[in-house]
């Protein structure tokens, strides 16, 4: 059986132009000239260089932030620089920042507005937003808004590229329900890196109707970006894909294991997994967490829970009431046991918000027109992520869908534990349209997946079925493993939506 590190291995040196592992400090230059190419196959590296990851690894270890000793930011919300009638319209620049992460510590970043966790865009459910990204990075790059309903020229497909020094205005219609979106580089073979290096921010769409729920709005509507990092002596990033598990500093909103303070009243915290493989399963200390929403918006029921599973590019929203605590308490939200960021009730504060039994109703699911099965795999011939046994190939349709039908995809992840292999955690991420789980292994949706989503986690040896309507627009768009470094290496495919 070939050793799973080998192909996490193989697998991350085609996103990273068959370098393995490098502190990004060092690897600017030499990615810089790969970026947007389709890379060689992976290059060996001798001992010295070997030497060099070890080091950084051990640095790593040693410049790990203490729990608790940074407050947790909140992302900074993008101000249109101009407006019109049916239309806000904003300007990010896509550039390389300098930022700190770790406290006292500088790292090298490339990011949307120069910051790590990148602008948040609040937009109006049914206004338009218009949004010029003016590329400063040294490389190509570009942006998928995922989870938006777009037109295929705004989409960020992955050949679909903005060149260093070219500006482009993407258009989000915003025809969509209120949900917890957000927007992150999907450049070919590159997605990974630069997502890992901090290319990812908050798009949130707000609806009439979901304000009028009651839920908690303003200073305590608080968004979370989550994910793992690893970092060599002197802060700089170092993806390491042979071995995922170093990324053991864990971050909330681009800062390590942070506190954030909190009133004794109700917060809705809306939490992104923006990891490019981690798996995030959390807890609040045994308290209630109330989810009111996931990828899509708001499920038609809130739902308590005590603990959460949140997959690489899921969302969930949650309502915590610190009221039921003391002033001086301490919550800890955890990853397996694992700090991530602890809330500190500080004072008390009036709450007129709530937390409404029923949040939405449900449109009625159409009759499909058809089902479709995809295998979600490696394929030993390819030594490659596959869907269906082949490769991502822009040249090629994998499925064609009339525009405004709906159809049943069947997800079946075959990498299982006894597959050559061995057991493997896949996601899907489909482009364009949000989704309906429809049940897992016959089965009803996980508590949480009631509602509209657009990313699934598939367990090895799992079959999910999901229900989509492809309404908008024809075009070409992409799905696929959200697992980045699984997609850089083959696990996507394409479909045409046809009139």
């Amino acid at each position: 059986m070939l050793d799973r590190r080998v192909l996490l291995g193989l697998g991350g040196a085609v996103a990273a132009g068959g370098i393995l592992a490098w502190p990004i400090r060092e690897a600017g230059r030499a990615t810089a000239e790969t970026a947007g190419a389709v890379p060689a196959a992976p290059s060996h590296h001798g001992a010295g260089h070997m030497r060099r990851m070890a080091r950084g690894a051990m640095a790593s270890s040693r410049q790990a932030a203490e729990p608790f000793s940074v407050r947790m930011p909140v992302p900074a919300v993008a101000r249109p620089v101009g407006r019109t009638e049916d239309a806000d319209l904003y300007r990010i620049d896509m550039r390389p920042s300098q930022v700190e992460i770790l406290p006292g510590k500088t790292t090298p970043a490339l990011t949307y507005g120069g910051t790590f966790v990148g602008p948040t865009i609040r937009a109006t459910a049914g206004r338009k937003v218009r949004i010029a990204y003016a590329n400063r990075l040294g490389r190509p790059a570009n942006v998928h808004l995922h989870g938006g309903h777009v037109p295929p020229e705004s989409d960020g497909y992955p050949m679909d590229l903005i060149a260093d020094g070219a500006s482009r205005t993407l258009d989000y219609p915003n025809r969509q329900d209120g949900a917890t979106l957000w927007y992150h580089d999907h450049t070919h073979h590159m997605e990974a890196e630069h997502v890992y290096r901090g290319m990812h921010g908050f798009y949130l769409i707000e609806s009439p109707e979901e304000r009028r729920l009651g839920l908690p709005r303003g200073r305590y509507d608080v968004p979370i970006m989550l994910r793992d990092a690893h970092f060599d002596a002197d802060g700089g990033l170092i993806l390491d894909v042979e071995h995922p598990e170093a990324r053991s500093t864990l971050l909330a909103n681009g800062r390590p294991q942070p506190y954030f303070p909190v009133a004794a009243r109700k917060y809705r915290f809306r939490l992104l997994n923006s990891s490019i493989y981690k798996i995030f399963e959390l807890d609040l200390g045994g308290a209630e967490m109330v989810q009111i929403a996931s990828d899509g918006g708001l499920l038609p029921e809130p739902v308590p829970r005590t603990t959460l599973t949140l997959a690489p590019a899921e969302r969930a929203e949650i309502v915590v009431d610190f009221s039921r605590h003391n002033v001086g308490d301490k919550l800890v939200l955890s990853d397996a046991g694992k700090p991530v960021v602890r809330f500190d009730v500080t004072h008390r504060a009036d709450d007129p918000s709530r937390i409404p039994d029923r949040l939405r109703t449900l449109p009625p699911l159409p009759a499909p027109r058809e089902t479709r099965r995809l295998k979600l795999a490696v394929a030993p011939s390819k030594m490659a992520y596959a869907i269906n046994d082949l490769t991502w190939d822009p040249d090629r349709i994998d499925a064609r869908v009339k525009e405004g039908t709906s159809e049943i995809w069947e997800i079946y992840n075959a990498d299982t534990v006894d597959s050559e292999f061995g057991g493997i955690d896949h996601t899907f991420h489909l482009h364009l349209v949000q989704f309906r789980v429809l049940d897992r292994d016959g089965k009803p949706p996980l508590p949480g997946e009631s509602g509209f989503k657009d990313t699934v986690l598939v367990r090895p040896g799992e079959r999910v079925r999901i229900q989509a309507t492809f309404d908008g627009w024809q075009g070409k768009y992409v799905y696929h493993c959200h697992m980045q470094e699984h997609n850089v290496a083959g696990m996507m495919a394409q479909l045409e939506i046809v009139e």
